[in-house]
């Protein structure tokens, strides 16, 4: 376990609900100067780019389920990063730039051959991603290319946070209590994504949207079909995180909470499930991806925005100075 967070939650936004949405609801988002680059990969398809200029080292940040740029926590870490000296490098997974990508397939849990590919041809044009930090569906990405790569992995220090570490189990909880509405939001935007993508495209599955109620069914009758799986079952069992976790040997801090409404408690890994690379840092509170610190409604801030740049740059120097 690592325990150097110093992570309080306001005794106001202690409810897993509050400190999920407040976030969401509250938080502001500074204006960044973003550079935009697209890349073309090998089967034809594109991957979005956008980075804030720096001198430091680059550090990837990928997003969650159906998130982007607007995503709370994605300018404000990005500013953060760039802050301590380092170079943010946003990546949209396939379609989420806001232009639907071209091909039928889409993005996922442990599309790990996308997070290679960019890592070697960002490293071809002379700029190597040193670190890289995931978000929920991101942050099962992360691991699970570090945890399949191991030593092998282009990484030299990552951060994951809010992970589904279990994909059927996180299905399960999404469909229990006041959790459904997470459910309910995110499947609103999967089929608009989905209708918006295929206006252009002739449809490959024949489906009807508004039958789809759940998460698991979504993954049933698209997410597996679209990207080569058997089924959801089958999508989860060969994508989920959990079971490669002890392969991980980049030094990795997992940002984690117990009461995170996406995942159940005893899902969440404990010291002997994961590898020599693997730092826990979890919390008894900040719902998913909250993390919610400060005393004041108008002056909180999140604990990732303090604790990622400052693990990545103390990881990084060492490395270098291994070097």
């Amino acid at each position: 376990m690592w325990s150097g967070t110093g992570f309080i939650p306001p005794a106001w936004l202690r409810n897993p609900h509050l400190q999920t949405l407040w976030p969401v609801l509250f938080r502001c988002r500074p204006v960044l100067p973003l550079v935009r680059e697209r890349l073309e990969l090998a089967d034809g398809d594109f991957i979005d780019l956008a980075r804030v200029p720096a001198a430091g080292p680059a550090v990837l940040v990928l997003h969650g389920l159906e998130g982007s740029l607007r995503s709370h926590y994605a300018l404000p870490l990005m500013a953060s990063l760039q802050r301590a000296g380092l170079e943010p490098v946003f990546m949209h997974l396939r379609g989420c730039s806001g232009e639907p990508n071209r091909l039928a397939r889409s993005y996922h849990s442990g599309a790990i051959e996308d997070l290679a590919e960019v890592l070697a041809l960002l490293a071809d044009r002379g700029r190597p991603v040193a670190a890289a930090i995931g978000f929920s569906l991101g942050g099962n990405l992360l691991l699970r290319y570090l945890g399949v790569h191991g030593p092998a992995a282009r990484l030299r220090a990552a951060v994951a946070v809010s992970v589904p570490f279990m994909l059927s189990a996180a299905a399960d909880r999404l469909e229990q209590g006041a959790s459904r509405l997470y459910q309910h939001y995110l499947l609103a935007h999967l089929k608009t994504s989905y209708r918006r993508k295929f206006i252009h495209l002739p449809p490959p599955l024949r489906v009807d949207l508004a039958r789809i109620r759940t998460l698991r069914a979504w993954d049933e009758q698209i997410t597996a079909p679209l990207n080569g799986f058997a089924g959801a079952d089958d999508y989860y069992a060969r994508c989920s995180c959990g079971p490669v976790l002890v392969g991980i040997t980049t030094p990795t801090l997992v940002v984690h909470s117990s009461d995170d409404p996406f995942l159940y408690p005893e899902n969440v890994p404990r010291p002997d499930q994961v590898g020599p690379g693997v730092h826990l840092a979890v919390q008894a509170h900040g719902g998913h991806v909250g993390f919610v610190e400060g005393s004041l409604p108008w002056r909180t801030a999140s604990l990732v925005d303090r604790l990622a740049p400052a693990f990545l740059s103390a990881q990084l120097a060492h490395r270098a100075n291994d070097d």
